[in-house]
């Protein structure tokens, strides 16, 4: 039951975050586009809860915006990545052969970088922009869903209940779907939700290098990257976007820790045992 408060704790949280994410242009209690001079760096204050930029922009409304591109890029790539990853995980685990050495040396190819060094070469070639910084990102994340499904996949691929399905006649469509895919997607929804903020920052780090959203566009990283050469007479300028990321990717991780607790089996096994009897 602790378990199961604390993930609806969570998940409320973020159902917030999202919504908010979702209409953050409506409730931008200023323009954030507009320009103003005469109100430029101004400090936090009643007005401007998180003080203006150096064009006399309202951060407060800047980082309202900014959070439908940080927030539903972040939550776009993670669905992009962990679908791919996941069917080219199953596919090589269940059938092997030629497609799972291939696939699988492709992956470790991946994997022998680090991601965000790779996701700066394929943006550097590519270009600035969201979809090119999503598109790299991509393109380096899928081997790790790909390496866990398939993994799972040889688990459970002569695990008796799929023997018993087998010997019953169900085609493989049909195994994949109904047996195998409800038996590892805990695992893999798990993996995808952790993940969101650590795509959540890379993106963000795209960003502040030049590879993601361009300004003027409101976005946390390059917002950031605004404030830098600022940082030490205007603050919060880069701590109000900052902070924007952090209290986010806190939000998520607590939600993925808690729900691969809520769906750990020896968890709830060990919920049932009296306290007398551990």
């Amino acid at each position: 039951m602790k378990e199961k408060k604390r993930l609806i704790f969570f998940a409320v949280l973020a159902a917030l975050l999202l919504l908010t994410a979702a209409f953050g242009k409506y409730l931008c209690p200023f323009d954030p586009y507009e320009q103003n001079l005469l109100l430029a760096k101004q400090p936090p204050g009643p007005e401007h809860w998180m003080g203006t930029d150096r064009f006399g922009r309202d951060i407060f409304s800047r980082v309202l915006a900014g959070s439908t591109v940080s927030v539903y890029s972040a939550l776009f790539l993670v669905l992009a990545v962990t679908v791919t990853g996941t069917l080219v995980g199953i596919i090589c685990g269940w059938f092997g052969g030629a497609a799972d050495a291939v696939f699988m040396r492709i992956a470790d190819l991946f994997l022998a970088f680090p991601s965000l060094v790779f996701a700066l070469a394929v943006a550097g070639v590519l270009g600035g922009g969201m979809q090119n910084a999503v598109f790299a990102l991509a393109v380096v994340g899928w081997p790790k869903f790909a390496r866990l499904a398939r993994s799972l996949t040889l688990a459970q691929k002569d695990a008796p209940y799929m023997m018993a399905a087998r010997l019953s006649g169900s085609s493989v469509p049909k195994l994949l779907l109904k047996h195998l895919l409800p038996n590892i997607g805990g695992q893999i929804l798990v993996t995808a939700v952790l993940d969101i903020g650590t795509m959540m920052m890379e993106l963000a780090g795209l960003s502040f290098l030049g590879l993601g959203v361009q300004p003027p566009a409101a976005e946390w990283g390059s917002m950031i990257n605004e404030g830098r050469s600022l940082l030490q007479i205007s603050p919060w300028m880069s701590l109000a976007p900052g902070a924007a990321i952090f209290v986010t990717v806190l939000i998520f991780n607590l939600l993925g820790d808690t729900l691969r607790d809520f769906l750990d089996p020896r968890q709830k096994k060990e919920s049932r045992i009296p306290k007398k009897n551990r």
